[in-house]
């Protein structure tokens, strides 16, 4: 069969296909946008206007605020001179495609229309059950999210939750006790949202690590309050910045010792030695029950993030993951030349598994490698082809559309190949969708 066929075939099939959102940053009770601006300025868009000469390149205020009409407007007015610099990238196009599905808007978005658009999203951003009705035309049967935004447990049938609260092993700009104050900021406390890419100026803790004590005190302290009960995941950042060299408690209690002049030196050992004995107790406790996800491969900018990723990492990583057995680890990766060498990482490692297009990989070009080098090294049950990041209903619709798109690209080309027909490829994309996510993860329409 030629490829314009199986395509065709293809995507009539897969528009028809559940899928399972691996990961993202919806709110329970206010699943959909609020507005314009959760469309228009979602923070990959930011960025580009920012490239494209926009003045801001922050985020706009997130969970558990949300922007103001000031800010929200004053932001939109802002961006508007630029549109028409982004409109060729694919980021816009699902822009388009989200407004055009589900708000009926085919024009393009200025000066003169937008407060008519921005209306009609905030006339429908409290209808629960219209969001529910974007999930459902995605064709999304159950999505993770951050247990910190579960709210009152109003989605809990459709939603799983991922705890995210420490990142000890993620490097924020100008920083080298990091790993310290993550374990710090959550000592005596309970889960809560974590800090943010990027954020500013962070505020004091209300307990400080000095001795090596500290350290093991507060891992325990932070591995006895997973509510793995509630959980199918825990999630973190893993730098490539830092050297995830092996730490022993005396080199520990000496680097400890050098914080007020640390340095990259004591921010790999800080961020190595919480990271293992994390690892430990972790695997003890839960290992068979939760799944450890890591992104990898996008590092901190003043704003955002650059994508980029060592071989030293790579090869840390392997060591790290082969060092804990009991434990499910799953990658998301932003870094395209990366997703070979963790392919050959999972076919030797099977409590490896890999998900998804993360950030800096979510753009059709990227999305269509990594999905055709998978599909080609990887067994079914190792990769996960779908999570959004989203943080709101339209843009998990967003790209739900754009991945099967790609999917449907990528396996007619098999069919026209004659490794597939196309019953076999309809299988395998639901394996890839649904199934793997389904069975790693544990969910079943948000439940455990």
């Amino acid at each position: 069969m030629n490829r314009t066929r199986a395509l065709k075939i293809l995507r009539e099939r897969l528009a028809g296909l559940p899928l399972i959102d691996a990961h993202t940053h919806l709110v329970g009770g206010r699943l959909g946008a609020g507005g314009l601006y959760d469309v228009l300025l979602y923070h990959m868009a930011v960025s580009e206007l920012y490239s494209a000469g926009c003045p801001s390149g922050t985020r706009l205020t997130q969970f558990p605020g949300w922007p103001g009409e000031t800010e929200s407007r004053a932001r939109i007015e802002e961006a508007l001179e630029y549109l028409p610099r982004v409109r060729a990238t694919s980021t816009s196009w699902m822009v388009r495609t989200i407004l055009q599905d589900l708000y009926g808007w085919d024009e393009a978005v200025s000066s003169d229309n937008w407060r008519i658009l921005d209306a009609r999203i905030r006339e429908r951003s409290g209808d629960r059950q219209w969001h529910r009705e974007i999930l459902r035309r995605a064709g999304v049967e159950a999505a993770s999210t951050e247990l910190a935004r579960r709210g009152a447990g109003l989605d809990d049938d459709i939603l799983a939750y991922s705890l995210e609260w420490a990142f000890f092993t993620r490097s924020q700009w100008g920083e080298y006790d990091t790993a310290l104050y993550e374990l710090e900021r959550c000592w005596g406390r309970t889960p809560e949202s974590p800090a943010q890419v990027g954020s500013g100026p962070r505020p004091s803790a209300e307990r400080a690590i000095r001795s090596l004590e500290d350290v093991h005190a507060a891992i325990t302290w932070y591995v006895d309050r997973i509510p793995a009960e509630h959980i199918v995941s825990v999630a973190t950042h893993l730098s490539t910045d830092i050297d995830y060299r092996e730490v022993t408690p005396e080199d520990m209690a000496s680097a400890l010792k050098r914080r007020p002049e640390a340095g990259p030196l004591e921010r790999d050992m800080y961020a190595s030695y919480i990271n293992e004995r994390f690892l430990d107790e972790l695997e003890r406790s839960y290992g068979g029950k939760i799944v450890f996800q890591f992104s990898l491969g996008a590092e901190p900018l003043p704003f955002e993030t650059a994508s980029r990723i060592s071989q030293r990492t790579i090869a840390q990583l392997a060591a790290m993951i082969a060092r804990h057995p009991g434990l499910r680890f799953q990658c998301f990766v932003s870094s395209a030349h990366a997703n070979q060498s963790l392919c050959t990482m999972a076919r030797e490692l099977p409590h490896l598994s890999l998900a998804g297009y993360w950030w800096h990989n979510f753009f059709p070009s990227i999305i269509q490698r990594v999905m055709a080098e998978r599909l080609d090294m990887l067994p079914l049950n190792r990769q996960v082809g779908f999570f959004s990041d989203a943080y709101c209903a339209e843009w998990v619709y967003g790209k739900a559309m754009l991945v099967r798109e790609m999917m449907a690209s990528v396996l007619a080309e098999r069919v026209e190949l004659g490794q597939f027909d196309i019953e076999e490829a309809t299988a395998v994309a639901k394996e890839v969708l649904y199934d793997t996510a389904r069975d790693l993860l544990h969910i079943r329409h948000g439940k455990r």
